[in-house]
């Protein structure tokens, strides 16, 4: 039975090329780096958990919520085979079960925060904002983009940040989590225009506090589906020789 079964709907994503050696400390052990035509990203993420079940149970008042998260991007060469995944710098949600869970459980790096969310559509565009809330101060990540979706095509940066089936946790040196997120390929809408009112130093840290002033390479809008997260388990290589 997979441990997780959800819609991830309407997923906001503003992606930042930054420097590669701002992330060593938070690459997992037994992965690398996965670098898309020379650049490095991580990837402001906003998006709707809808008709969740855990174990196949659905949960009082944890089956629709919001989610906003950092993650870059990594990758794991098993077999003679690359498994592309995501690793989180932070999840934020609005409620405290699903934060204890995922850190107790995954090792995630979860936290809690006041959240709303905001869908709209006219005739011309459609608007999909997700707000939180951090030390009193709201965040804001809004998107304004086309009425209808369009299928990514393959070998665009919206492929390459959306088809990623793996997520890895690091546990400390040697030891990660891995486990497998499984959804059908993605659809995604043209983006006309958006707004980012992000602290990010005081949501993921003053390391990230530049991107304060940084404007994201590219924003997406992609529909999302239904996902299953399953088939964790724990990576463990070979420790370090030091000299």
């Amino acid at each position: 039975m997979s441990f997780l079964k959800a819609e991830w709907r309407k997923l906001a994503i503003a992606n930042y090329v930054i420097d590669k050696n701002l992330l060593t400390g938070y690459v997992p052990a037994g992965t690398e780096l996965d670098i898309w035509e020379g650049k490095c990203f991580v990837s402001l993420v906003g998006f709707m958990f809808k008709n969740t079940r855990l174990l196949g149970i659905k949960i009082p008042f944890h089956i629709d919520f919001e989610e906003v998260n950092l993650r870059f991007y990594v990758k794991r060469l098993e077999k003679d085979e690359w498994k592309r995944g995501v690793v989180f710098i932070k999840e934020i949600v609005p409620k405290r079960a699903l934060t204890f869970v995922a850190n107790t459980i995954y090792n995630e790096n979860y936290e809690t925060m006041p959240m709303s969310h905001k869908w709209t559509e006219n005739e011309n565009a459609r608007i999909v904002e997700y707000n939180w809330i951090k030390a009193g101060k709201e965040n804001q990540f809004q998107v304004t983009a086309s009425i209808e979706n369009y299928k990514i095509d393959s070998g665009s940066e919206t492929e390459f940040i959306t088809e990623h089936y793996w997520g890895y946790a690091k546990i400390n040196n040697e030891k990660s989590n891995e486990y497998e997120v499984t959804h059908p390929k993605w659809n995604a809408y043209i983006v006309k225009d958006y707004k980012i009112n992000v602290d990010f130093g005081t949501v993921y840290g003053r390391e990230f506090e530049f991107l304060n002033s940084e404007n994201p390479n590219s924003v997406m809008l992609a529909e999302g589906s239904e996902v299953s997260v399953e088939n964790k388990k724990t990576i463990k290589t070979a420790p370090q020789q030091h000299y």
